[in-house]
């Protein structure tokens, strides 16, 4: 199964995926791509805007996962007073729009529950995300260390819980970490949508 991984990061919801399908990973910033190709040798990195790789090459692909960046749409966006407000960021929105009608394979999108009632109705609330897909998913209630629900939110313990060892001299190491997401929401989405493979 050919897979495209968008917005991958360091490729946490990758992890349980296994090494026998052909997957592209795309992330925009290069240091962040070079620990991904570190961790999935075998996965093929590309360094570009995700959004766009999407629209170029979405129709080569059997399977998409869509994990835009959250910040503009996350309920800590109210608490942050002292911060000048933003717009949401509506590529996610885009994304969704666009996948549900014209793409044929099998695709997601996730993101962090939002601060405002979500433009489009999600398939699924897996814990703390909300889940846009191809086909229905099941509300899920993970336990407290899933899903970004640590409270030691460390680098240690978000490495230990993850099950992810960042290479030697990895910058901002909390952060990538932070921003992953959880193998296991990954794997329980990954094998729910992958049955529906033809």
């Amino acid at each position: 199964m050919k897979i495209l991984n968008l917005y991958a990061g360091i490729g946490g919801n990758r992890k349980f995926w296994g090494d026998e399908h052909d997957i592209t990973a795309v992330e925009n910033e290069q240091y962040i791509a070079d620990v991904y190709a570190a961790l999935y040798p075998n996965d093929t990195v590309v360094v570009a805007d995700a959004h766009q790789y999407l629209l170029d090459h979405y129709k080569e692909f059997d399977f998409i996962w869509s994990s835009p960046p959250c910040p503009t749409h996350s309920r800590m966006r109210l608490s942050l007073v002292k911060s000048k407000p933003v717009y949401p960021d509506m590529k996610l929105y885009e994304e969704i729009l666009f996948l549900k009608h014209f793409y044929k394979g099998i695709w997601v999108a996730e993101n962090v529950t939002p601060y405002y009632e979500p433009l489009t109705k999600p398939t699924a609330i897996i814990d703390r995300h909300y889940v846009w897909s191809s086909h229905p998913l099941n509300n899920v209630n993970f336990p407290r260390e899933y899903s970004g629900r640590i409270t030691d939110q460390s680098k240690e313990t978000l490495a230990g819980a993850y099950g992810i060892t960042l290479p030697q001299g990895t910058k901002n190491q909390r952060k990538l970490l932070r921003n992953a997401v959880d193998p296991k929401f990954g794997a329980y989405i990954f094998a729910e949508l992958v049955q529906h493979y033809e």
